[in-house]
């Protein structure tokens, strides 16, 4: 092989290892963001939950009593 082969072949490899690098390096970044979206996820629900709770809590019941017109 020539020198010019040699070299070139180098830079691929460079460019390969430098891609891979990066490739494992947003895998975790997507990996970590997909653990906080579903902590989220999860505290979002029960904080509806929670609210929804409230709701019913506030919610004057008022006495049922016969229409007047009875």
């Amino acid at each position: 092989m020539t020198r010019d082969t040699v070299e070139r072949i180098e830079r691929l490899e460079e460019q390969a290892a430098h891609q891979e690098r990066t490739i494992e390096e947003l895998n975790e970044v997507i990996t970590a963001q997909a653990r906080q979206l579903d902590a989220l996820a999860r505290k979002v629900a029960a904080l509806a939950e929670h609210v929804d709770e409230l709701e019913d809590l506030s919610v004057s019941q008022a006495p049922v009593t016969r229409p007047p017109h009875y």
